[in-house]
């Protein structure tokens, strides 16, 4: 027997109230793993807001972020 059909034989056993409660938690499920499109680059975002970030505006920001974290760690 096949996982599809018991849960058919499982689903027939139910009231239709329930029966749709599972087609329901199917339906998301389904949902959860479909194909997801590629995403827009941040740079796509923010085209027509006139923001340019360079490599050494990054590497400031972390320069800041990590100068206070302890280097020796023991």
């Amino acid at each position: 027997m096949t996982v599809a059909e018991k849960i058919a034989e499982k689903m027939s056993a139910l009231p239709p109230e329930r029966q749709e409660e599972v087609l329901a938690f199917a339906e998301f499920l389904v949902g959860r793993c479909a194909a997801k499109g590629p995403r827009q680059s941040l740079e796509g975002l923010w085209a027509d807001l006139d923001i340019h970030i360079t490599d050494e505006d990054i590497a400031a920001v972390r320069r800041e972020m990590w100068q206070n974290f302890p280097r020796d760690i023991a």
